[in-house]
């Protein structure tokens, strides 16, 4: 609720976005850790820590933009086991 995270339609969970709010030019860089938000006319949904550094804590509908400043990559093995091992240790 405090951390500063997002949730977004399409972007990459793990993505880092800009978002910018268009009424009073305040930012704030948020990770993408969830899918939404439902409504289909907004395009990002923010947490309470996020939205309330913008200022938008009293109406929680502002123009923003968003802007991508980072995305997750899958690193390589360096040539070890492709296999994933679940959480009790089996493949």
């Amino acid at each position: 609720m405090y951390q500063f995270t997002a949730a977004h339609r399409t972007l990459p969970l793990g993505s880092w976005v800009k978002v910018t709010d268009l009424k009073n030019d305040r930012s704030v860089s948020v990770r993408i850790n969830d899918r939404g938000p439902v409504p289909e006319n907004r395009i990002i949904d923010l947490s309470y820590g996020a939205a309330k550094m913008l200022g938008m804590t009293e109406n929680g509908i502002h123009p923003v933009r968003v802007e991508l400043i980072d995305t997750p990559t899958i690193s390589q093995n360096d040539g070890e086991s492709d296999r994933v091992l679940m959480q009790d240790g089996r493949p």
